[in-house]
């Protein structure tokens, strides 16, 4: 899950304790927030600053129909924050790294709610040194 740190960042989350995911306009990545359950985890990406992945996310809500969309077509979820990665996992090691090579977050990259297999999970948690201890 993609965001602009000066739009929402990880530390606004941390405040908030729990955020609505929303404003998605794209069908691909609107398909991805609908697929998402409750419980399940995504990655916290900061794009234009900084360009990494910086924390685990879980699914909080799912299924509700966007609150900034007044035709009620685009889907939105709840989440909370699990934990930070011990270090943030930059965009130029995902690209460096051939395990990551088929990625959407570097097939698509446009998007700004990818899919991520479970064998790049790992990957990804690897590069990051694992969850930090809150």
């Amino acid at each position: 899950m993609k965001s602009e740190p000066f739009k929402y960042s990880w530390d606004d989350l941390v405040a908030e304790k729990e955020g609505t995911w929303d404003g998605v306009r794209n069908y691909r990545a609107r398909n991805n927030l609908a697929a998402m359950k409750v419980g399940e985890e995504a990655f916290f990406y900061h794009s234009r600053e900084g360009l990494e992945i910086v924390g685990v996310v879980t699914i909080s809500v799912e299924g509700i129909t966007d609150p900034t969309d007044p035709e009620g077509k685009w889907a939105a979820v709840k989440i909370k924050p699990k934990a930070k990665l011990k270090q943030p996992v930059t965009l130029q090691q995902i690209k460096a790294d051939p395990r990551l090579a088929e990625c959407e977050l570097i097939r698509l990259g446009r998007l700004s709610v990818a899919e991520v297999t479970p064998e790049e999970w790992k990957v990804i948690l690897e590069l990051g040194g694992g969850l930090a201890k809150r």
